[in-house]
């Protein structure tokens, strides 16, 4: 589960992961009793210190080595301060170029595709790159 924060100038909201230093946009998993919608606003506010309207879904990703799947949505910036977490050392509004600089393939393309009105987008990966549909 995971949050792409778009601002009003087209900035994205990344973290730097503590521990890995991987850039990756912020997430988590959900917890029992609550809505894919409200697990995302409790991640993006426990790693970055930003409230979020969430918006919709944008794409879902599987990592085909280790079975996971994660759903992202696509969200607003709604009050905050940036501030990192236990779990991030660095959070940051990135352009889409910096992303594409920042984060591995496999994660730059979830903040890439929310950008674009053509989602869900449905995609494989072995954690490292997309593997092609078919």
């Amino acid at each position: 589960m995971a949050g792409v924060v778009v601002r009003e100038d087209g900035r994205l909201l990344a973290i730097r992961r503590a521990d890995n230093g991987t850039w990756e946009l912020p997430g988590g998993i959900l917890e029992l009793s609550e809505t894919p919608e409200a697990g995302v606003a409790r991640e993006v506010l426990e790693e970055t210190g930003i409230h979020v309207e969430v918006d919709e879904l944008t794409g879902v990703y599987k990592n085909l080595n280790r079975g996971i799947v994660a759903l992202v949505f696509r969200c607003k910036p709604a009050g905050g301060t940036e501030r990192t977490s236990s779990e991030s050392t660095a959070v940051s509004w990135l352009t889409p170029n910096e992303v594409s600089e920042r984060m591995s393939e496999v994660f730059a393309v979830r903040l890439l595709d929310a950008l674009d009105d053509n989602g869900p987008h449905v995609r494989s990966h072995d954690g490292k790159r997309l593997i092609p549909a078919g």
